[in-house]
């Protein structure tokens, strides 16, 4: 990935003068401006000021740099060419289901600390017109993420088209915090109690009220869960810890399964290594990476540039391991529009907590006192995958940065019910959602499953 040469390209270009990209007569670095003077006769850098949505950009922009090949920002300067705007890229999920012909429903769900969730149906496929009953499938997004990640493919390629053209009734989550999820009763968003969760949350407040609703409004008893990265980390606590909960799973399908971090590689986990003080300064006490204009803007006047749109993916890459060819590239706007979806500074906390201790456990507030008032214990309670009853069907990655193999093979270790588990070597984290032959090598296997344990 380009390594300290890459870091250093990155550099260089932050500190020399601004580059026009043509058409669009606008820096490639837009934070790369001539020095100013500033009072006490000193110069700083471009003319930025360190507030939270600057410290997003820098950030995504920082991670766009961090190429392999020199020469490219030289392909970017020499690019005339502007490839059209998908419309996707400007659409909410139930827009994006309904571009495609498929029914489409939205729920607000609200859980037992007044959070607002916004949950998505596809209720039935392109074929179908009956309203009969259908086994259900909840799909459960990861982390920076949003319920969007199962729908912005095109229609043969996304999983949650797939299974309701399977026969199966499709619900679709969004944890508190992203995009689709940022209301509370009583707590408005721009106050830090609002963004004082963690996937602890997630997965104690949020996952009862949503698959409480899902089963009271199909009349049905259980459903099957499809997590992925976060959403099986949440899973995992979840029905681990409630036991009621965990009977109404059929089959927990894990997909990119995420507990520990101790081997992951991904520059995520390097910022988890940051003191949490220095998080706290860079980023405050509130959202971590939120879907903004700023950013809706980028990825549909930067990344579907000709050649740029390669930068753009990139990103993924760097984030979750490379496998350039199974990206569709054409999608690239779109997904840049979508994701990052943000989540919580707290909930990004939590994480650098796992990385540091390597352990599965719930969130530390911080002091004695603290995890004594939250947990009635001086220290944190640690999450326990033995203690999970539900048939477990696992897949992971040979070339995920996130979810380690080794860190795999801790959970397959560790989980006392697993009925099915496949390893796809030359996959990374995001293939499992957005892999051009996902369909083939995965989701096509999932519907054989579920049909077995309906």
């Amino acid at each position: 990935m380009g390594g300290a040469g890459g870091r250093a390209r990155a550099c260089r270009l932050f500190q020399s003068e601004a580059v026009t990209v043509q058409p669009l007569g606008t820096s490639v670095c837009p934070f790369a401006q001539p020095p100013r003077s500033v009072p006490g006769g000193s110069s700083r850098l471009g003319s930025f000021e360190f507030h939270i949505k600057s410290k997003m950009s820098l950030l995504f922009f920082a991670l766009l740099f961090l190429m392999k090949d020199e020469c490219v920002c030289k392909k970017i300067l020499v690019t005339p060419h502007q490839l059209k705007v998908d419309p996707e890229a400007f659409m909410n999920i139930p827009q994006l289901i309904s571009y495609h012909g498929y029914p489409s429903e939205e729920y607000d769900v609200v859980t037992e600390d007044g959070y607002i969730l916004s949950v998505n149906r596809i209720p039935h496929g392109l074929a179908e017109t009956n309203k009969g009953v259908r086994p259900v499938v909840f799909l459960q997004h990861g982390l920076l993420a949003a319920g969007s990640n199962w729908v912005t493919n095109l229609a043969n390629n996304s999983l949650g088209f797939i299974l309701a053209d399977a026969g199966f009734d499709v619900w679709i989550g969004n944890s508190r915090g992203n995009t689709w999820s940022r209301k509370h009763k009583t707590i408005p968003r721009y106050k830090e109690a609002f963004w004082a969760f963690s996937f602890d949350e997630m997965a104690t407040k949020d996952l009862p009220a949503v698959i409480d609703f899902i089963l009271q409004k199909t009349s049905q008893r259980q459903l099957y869960y499809v997590g992925h990265s976060q959403g099986t980390t949440i899973g995992f606590i979840a029905f681990s810890t409630m036991p009621e909960l965990a009977k109404k799973i059929k089959v927990f399908f894990g997909l990119a399964p995420v507990v520990t971090v101790k081997y992951s590689v991904s520059p995520l986990v390097k910022l988890g290594q940051l003191p949490e003080f220095l998080i706290r300064a860079l980023f405050g006490n509130k959202e971590f990476l939120p879907q903004t204009k700023e950013i809706t803007w980028l990825a549909t006047h930067i990344c579907n540039q000709f050649l740029i749109e390669e930068l753009c993916g990139n990103i993924f890459f760097i984030i979750s391991g490379f496998n350039e060819k199974n990206l569709n590239k054409s999608r690239i706007p779109v997904y840049s529009a979508h994701c990052p979806a943000g989540t919580s500074v707290q909930n990004i906390i939590h994480w650098s907590q796992a990385v540091k201790g390597g352990r599965f456990q719930a969130f530390d507030w911080g002091s004695t006192s603290k995890d004594m008032a939250h947990y009635n214990q001086t220290k944190p309670p640690l999450y326990y995958l033995k203690s999970m009853p539900v048939p477990t069907a696992l897949w992971s990655g040979g070339n995920d940065w996130l979810a380690d193999p080794q860190d795999v093979n801790y959970i397959l270790k560790h989980l006392p019910n697993v009925v099915y588990h496949k390893q796809i070597p030359d996959w990374e984290h995001l293939d499992f959602i957005w892999g051009l032959d996902a369909p083939q090598r995965m989701y096509y296997d999932m519907i054989s499953l579920m049909r077995k344990y309906q």
